[in-house]
């Protein structure tokens, strides 16, 4: 499985130009409402938060989206400087507030900096803790899989994500301090010179521009070291690639689950962990269910087995399928002491104990399929199809064993329940978010109804 944690050349180029096409219109910005007319500044931001969000809609529209964290980090930005900025005009030619002429767009000098580094840095920090929480970032999760499923990709998208926001965050926030100090303490409000220009407009433009090739750098070298590491799948590779599907099987008996602790994951090879010895490569596109069912019976020696389909994924541009399946055995795990391969029965309990309080020792794919197990199992015994908890009690923790898990008609390949799990009875202001939700979705309804 060691091709799943690779990546392409072409989703590593992409963090570098998502950052740099977030940070240009920044610049674009800055220039253009210095050169126009003052008064055209915030039609100039609007019109790049318009331009940024065909860029992040375009994306979606990709069979295979990057992450765009950054560009709508950017975009939320302009379009608080864009409100903020109209609204403090407002205010002022209603004399509600008297702000300096600097703020305002009809007089000169104005200077856009002066609101726009701030904005954006508080912007930047609201970002920073809603990572993962926001609704682009749960779709992604549920379409692509949580950064454990995917390998690599998925490992150096969180690290780069959570890296580029909070170099922005650091350069809007440097910015602020020496834009303003330089306002309040060295600046003469009779007339802007060349010195406050430079630091008021030219200052942010370099530091910009810096961060770009600075990461323009980071990311050609990160990809010198993949390529030697042989981590990186190039565009030509891929196109020349067969299909492979990959399946795991997870054999259950009773309550335990056979496991085997000298498992070598492809992340960390020199340290064994523990994950199912069940894993098989074929070179196929798609694999009917009597094969399926006839490659675990070889693996194991038993032939008497129930399968069951898990949950599946495409990924590396659909030529690779990851496929998971449950293999039930009846009777005890003490009828079946030997197997065709190494490993040992393991109690569900022991094994939810390690998956709590030391999740290091499980292969990450591993700790990835538990997950999302865990997550269907509990949502679906406290919550009902609406979102609301079935026991009104908050303390209520139930649990779950594999006989449950086999007993159950739950579709794993279904998100309904993981959706649930994000947002149900236990969000704050539940009712008027989900009425909120329901009055937006009937109305895409009757206008997709329009078209059909």
């Amino acid at each position: 499985m060691q091709d799943l944690g690779k990546i392409t050349s072409q989703q590593l180029y992409s963090f570098w130009k998502n950052l740099s096409i977030g940070l240009l219109t920044v610049v674009a910005v800055l220039v253009l409402s210095v050169l126009l007319p003052f008064y055209f500044s915030t039609i100039i931001a609007l019109f790049a938060g318009a331009y940024l969000y065909t860029v992040l809609y375009n994306n979606k529209l990709k069979k295979h989206p990057t992450c765009m964290v950054v560009a709508y980090s950017i975009f939320m930005c302009l379009l608080s400087y864009s409100f903020i900025s109209i609204l403090l005009n407002i205010l002022h030619i209603w004399d509600i507030i008297h702000i300096p002429p600097e703020f305002t767009f009809f007089s000169y000098p104005y200077i856009p900096s002066l609101l726009l580094c701030p904005i954006c840095f508080v912007t930047m920090i609201v970002i920073y803790f809603r990572q993962g929480k926001m609704n682009m970032c749960i779709d992604c999760k549920l379409k692509n899989g949580d950064s454990l499923e995917r390998g690599k990709l998925g490992a150096l998208m969180v690290y780069e994500s959570e890296l580029q926001i909070k170099n922005l965050m650091m350069i809007f926030g440097v910015l602020t301090v020496v834009i303003w100090v330089y306002y309040l303490y060295f600046y003469i409000n009779t007339d802007v010179n060349h010195r406050d220009w430079y630091v008021f407009m030219w200052l942010t433009i370099i530091a910009f521009l810096v961060d770009e090739l600075y990461f323009m750098f980071r990311y050609f070298n990160l990809y010198l070291d993949m390529k030697e590491n042989n981590e990186i799948i190039t565009q030509e590779e891929l196109r020349d690639m067969s299909a492979t599907t990959y399946i795991r099987y997870y054999v259950v008996c009773g309550d335990h689950i056979f496991m085997s602790d000298k498992v070598s994951d492809p992340r960390m090879p020199f340290k064994p962990v523990i994950d199912t010895p069940f894993v098989t490569k074929r070179s196929v596109n798609g694999i009917t269910i009597p094969e399926v069912t006839n490659i675990i019976r070889r693996m194991t020696g038993i032939r008497d087995g129930d399968l069951r389909f898990f949950f599946g994924r495409k990924m590396h541009a659909d030529r690779h399928s990851l496929l998971r399946y449950f293999y039930y055995l009846e009777g005890t795990w003490e009828d079946y002491p030997d197997m065709n391969v190494d490993g040992t029965w393991m109690s569900f309990d022991e094994l939810k104990r390690i998956y709590s309080f030391n999740p290091e020792l499980l292969a990450k794919i591993c700790v990835s399929d538990i997950t999302r197990l865990a997550t269907i199992m509990l949502t679906y015994k406290i919550f009902d199809e609406k979102g609301f908890r079935k026991n009104k009690l908050k303390s209520y923790r139930p649990t779950f064993s594999l006989k449950e898990v086999k007993e159950s008609h739950l579709d794993f390949q279904d998100d309904k329940w993981i959706k649930i799990s994000l947002f149900n009875s236990d969000t704050p202001f539940y009712g008027l978010k989900r009425w909120f939700r329901g009055l937006f979705s009937s109305k895409s309804s009757k206008k997709a109804g329009q078209w059909n």
